[in-house]
């Protein structure tokens, strides 16, 4: 894989299928200097300049950036005609879904709370806990909100409409209101009288205030019931379930109406933790009555409770601080569900979650028509909410809706009518279908129905014809205007027909990384954490800067995002034109020292256009030297290092322009730009070791006289250890296999363990390369790594600050990072590994891997390592991650002298055809000045008897 190539794949995530500046993209005339043009070869091409725009006096000049926005999609396009009109068509013609590899969303839900806190924003990151049974999660969440005439009389008096909720004002630390004389009509609606007083905490002070007062919740958990259909008015009680096993605190919601007491589901586990202690310790008795009948067996089920005062609890023991502490909780818990529909399901609410979070944390970056456009979802019914977002999870682009069947959308007829309405799906037209439609319109048909439409038109079919052939006997008389019935007859066999529409797919996609700030998660996200498979830990999310200034940054940011994916796509399928194609966009778009992020967080700019086509720029620099091309990759890696001054990546363009270089024939110059990076401070690690290394090989008489000052540190020796083996196989490329100590087929690396725990002295250890120092260092520093700093966490959903591997991580936190070093340093580090593994296992955390290694391993590890190394080591991984958390040695050993005391070594191994890389020597000789005794192990094939 090209260098970057990895990087690259991951800042792209999954594959859009809509671009929607794609042909602007490909279209727009270039700034580039470079010819990277090429033939089929792969060869240069002379390249026809494009004449000025202002020459021909229709728009500015392309080089003053101007661009318009289209009307239909939103997106910022080229302001030539007809870069304009070809736009305009492929936006009316047609528009594509985003292609996931995850069928379907499964059912989850996971709560949020608001981040927005003027201009501070501090949220705290809460550990998902199961559910009161199992399969059921966090609270359902309702959408009872107070008509638009509510009347407020005095003394907080709020005259109710039929299914409204109270509302509950938590800067008067109100309670809930006492309903009294309430009328319950067949709809379940409910008129509350004015005179019945609101109850605040303060007010909350003695047992006769208990009396009436009304919780208005949900029964959760419906699929563990013994009564599967509940009627509207059905009477109910609650009872602790203490011997649950998923939630100590579980409420059980009783039938009261049947004498056998059948278990109908369980309240919200939000709900259930405050309540259950009142319901103990209090003895509070509460019983209620069904307020709306579920459609279906498994809906949550809104219900109303009311304190019972019949079981008195005895005056001493009553506890007014304690009291009104656990009442407004619960007014909390039941507050966080009023923007909810009580019967939305777990993928229901958390894809509204992520909406509505982006309409409040980044308004600013949408404009007036996509912020209305993504509120009407909520608006949408329950049907339409769901069937979009099943869809919307799937491949795609075009479904039958006939062949399309989910047990939770009752009305899908109905439901694809209401997106369409809100411009959300867009059906099959016969009069729009273009090419591209007709293709993805055939496969949805079986081969038997693509047979069928070919007797209907009277064609061959031959019984042996593959789909493939099929569709392309049926597309062919239609593109050449022969068979204009064709999609009529398509459409009366499968059916209706649906997508989602372009301006959906780019506005969901567009929320969903805001959300989640990487092209790495999406919905599922949540399924995960629901699971159990993931956990995150916890942290405060400290908000004083937005990372994206204004809209044009962002739209900057996506169009980015597409170029990078089209050369994705391009190296994918070897179209090399494509390749030089992006290569010369991001080229002329990469500006110098250019920020379009806020300039007071450094490390924001990796959300940046221009960090973007870095990117690209540099991949495309490895695509030239893989084609031989060095003079353009000479070019770009000049650019580069004049555009980006302060960047981590300098080391390696350095570098790889002193090599080009001297495959160009440019010693002296190679050896200017070796000697020139020495000089840099962004050059590090193994980037400096190589440039170091070339200098000696460059820099000899007479083109330098003088011995570098670098030299007998570069030339130290490295201890080296032979041993031989059994080789399996002895092919060049293919990594060595041989023959271990008991016959076993085994990797150079198994057979050096062998060999130390034997001969080698009796060594325990294990093989991991960077694995096990970047789960230690993760557990030492872990406090520091998610202690509070600003801007750094942004999302629930992160398993580390967005400076990890930045300078700004190490500067950031210094005093907290040197404190936790000086008691490393002292002999403290293995105290500090155990109390992080037994408080934070199994949490995510960038670099730690729960199941690779042990506790006995780890200790095992830091114990005999010592602390002044181990403090030395984890210093090193502070103050530059990025450029220190690969190439480590491949081999960590360790023997115990005493009980708590050791010595551990440190072991690269090489096969016959291995040799050392920059980065490992350079990782070799720091170890060695942090004082570990390190090893080079050599392993070579027996000699072949005679």
């Amino acid at each position: 894989m090209l260098r970057g190539r990895e990087s690259l794949v991951r800042l792209v995530g999954k594959r859009r299928r809509f671009l929607p500046n794609r042909l602007a993209i490909l279209s727009s005339p270039l700034e580039s200097t470079l010819n990277l043009c090429s033939d089929e070869h792969c060869k240069p091409l002379a390249v026809e300049k494009n004449r000025d725009a202002h020459e021909h006096g229709d728009i500015e000049s392309s080089a003053s950036g101007k661009y318009v926005t289209c009307p239909v999609c939103g997106s910022r396009v080229n302001g030539e005609d007809s870069i304009i009109n070809s736009h305009l068509d492929a936006c009316l013609s047609r528009g594509r879904k985003r292609k996931l590899t995850q069928s379907t969303l499964l059912q989850l839900n996971f709560c949020s709370r608001s981040k927005v806190q003027h201009q501070s924003h501090v949220l705290k990151s809460e550990k998902n806990e199961s559910s009161v049974g199992p399969g059921d999660s966090l609270m359902h969440r309702n959408v009872h909100k107070l008509p638009k005439d509510a009347s407020h009389i005095e003394n907080d008096e709020i005259i109710c409409e039929p299914l409204v909720e109270c509302s509950i004002r938590p800067q008067k630390d109100c309670l809930l209101d006492t309903l009294n004389n309430c009328e319950r009509t067949n709809d379940a609606s409910e008129i509350c009288s004015p005179k019945n007083k609101r109850i605040t905490s303060g007010m909350v002070t003695a047992k006769d205030d208990l009396s009436g007062m009304i919780l208005q919740t949900f029964i959760v958990g419906r699929k563990f019931s013994d009564e599967k259909e509940l009627n509207l008015g059905e009477s109910i009680s609650l009872e602790r379930d203490p011997t649950n096993v998923n939630d100590p605190n579980a409420i059980k919601v009783i039938s009261a109406d049947s004498e056998c007491c059948k278990m109908l589901g369980f309240l919200p586990r939000e709900l259930a933790q405050f309540l259950s202690p009142l319901i103990e310790k209090y003895c509070l008795n509460f019983k209620g009555f069904v307020t709306t009948a579920p459609r279906s067996s498994v809906d949550v089920v809104p219900i109303e409770v009311m304190c019972d005062n019949n079981k008195l609890f005895h005056e001493n023991n009553f506890d007014v601080e304690e009291f009104k502490n656990l009442w407004t909780s619960i007014q909390k818990a039941i507050d966080s569900t009023k923007n909810f529909t009580p019967n939305a399901l777990k993928y229901q609410k958390n894809f509204s979650l992520l909406v509505q979070e982006v309409l409040q944390g980044y308004s600013h970056l949408l404009s007036d028509d996509e912020k209305q456009f993504l509120d009407v979802f909520s608006s949408l019914s329950d049907d339409s909410q769901r069937l979009f977002i099943r869809l919307y999870m799937r491949k795609g682009p075009w479904f039958r809706m006939s062949c399309t069947s989910y047990k939770e959308v009752l009305d899908p007829k109905q439901a694809v009518k209401e997106l369409s309405e809100a411009g959300y799906l867009c059906c099959f037209a016969t009069n729009e279908a273009d090419n591209t439609d007709m293709i993805q319109i055939l496969n949805l048909l079986t081969v038997s129905e693509l047979r069928e439409v070919m007797c209907m038109l009277k064609k061959n079919c031959n019984s042996s014809m593959r789909k493939d052939d099929l569709v392309a006997s049926l597309l062919s008389p239609y593109e050449d205007g022969l068979c204009p019935l064709l999609p009529d007859l398509i459409l009366g066999i499968a059916g209706l027909c649906t997508r989602i529409s372009s301006k959906a797919e780019l506005l969901i996609w567009r929320a969903e990384r805001l959300f989640f700030l990487n092209g790495e998660q999406d919905l599922s996200a949540f399924l995960l954490v629901d699971m159990g498979i993931v956990k995150y830990p916890t942290y405060s999310c400290i908000i004083t800067d937005q990372i994206f200034l204004d809209r044009n940054d962002l739209l900057a940011y996506e169009e980015a995002i597409e170029v990078a994916q089209l050369i994705d796509q391009a190296l994918d399928e070897k179209d090399n034109k494509m390749v030089l194609r992006c290569v010369s966009v991001a080229d002329s778009r990469v500006q110098p020292n250019t920020c379009t992020t806020s300039e007071s967080v450094a490390f924001f700019s990796s959300f940046s256009a221009s960090w973007i086509y870095s990117k690209v720029v540099s991949l495309g620099v490895s695509f030239l030297e893989r084609e031989n091309r060095y003079n353009d990759a000479v070019l770009l890696l000049k650019r580069l290092l004049n555009c980006y001054t302060r960047d981590g990546r300098r080391g390696y363009w350095t570098l790889r322009l002193s090599i080009d270089l001297e495959h160009l024939g440019y010693p002296s110059e190679s050896l200017s730009v070796a000697e020139r990076g020495l000089l840099d401070p962004w050059v590090r690690a193994g980037s400096r070791m190589g440039l170091q290394r070339r200098i000696l090989r460059l820099g000899k008489p007479p083109r330098r006289w003088k011995i570098p000052s670098f030299a007998d540190s570069i030339k130290r020796k490295i201890t080296e250890v032979h041993i031989q083996g059994r080789p399996l196989n002895c092919e060049t490329g293919m990594k060595s296999r041989f023959y271990g100590e008991s016959g076993e087929q085994c990797s150079v690396e198994q057979l050096a363990l062998e060999y130390y725990s034997a001969e080698g002295g009796g060594w325990q250890g294990v093989h991991s390369e960077s694995g096990i120092w970047l789960t230690i260092f993760g557990l030492l520093l872990w406090d520091a790594i998610f202690s509070d700093v600003p801007n750094v966490f942004r999302t629930k959903f992160q398993t580390a600050p967005l400076d990890f591997g930045t300078d700004s991580f190490y500067l950031l936190r210094q005093n907290s990072i040197e404190s936790q070093l000086q008691k490393i340093q002292e002999g403290m580090g293995e105290e500090i590994l155990i109390t992080s593994w037994e408080s934070h296992k199994g949490t995510a955390c960038n670099g730690v891997h729960w199941d690779r290694h042990s506790l006995a391993e780890l200790r095992a590890a830091v114990t005999c390592i010592g602390g002044p190394c181990m403090a030395s080591l984890c210093r090193h991984l502070a103050q530059d991650y990025q450029s220190w958390s690969s190439g480590m040695p491949d081999l960590l050993l360790w023997r115990f002298n005493s009980e708590y005391s050791g010595e551990a070594k440190l072991v690269e191994v090489k096969g016959p055809r291995d040799r050392l890389s920059e980065q490992q020597r350079a990782w070799l000789l720091l170890l060695m000045d942090c004082g570990f005794i390190t090893e080079v192990c050599k392993i070579t094939p027996m000699p072949k008897l005679a």
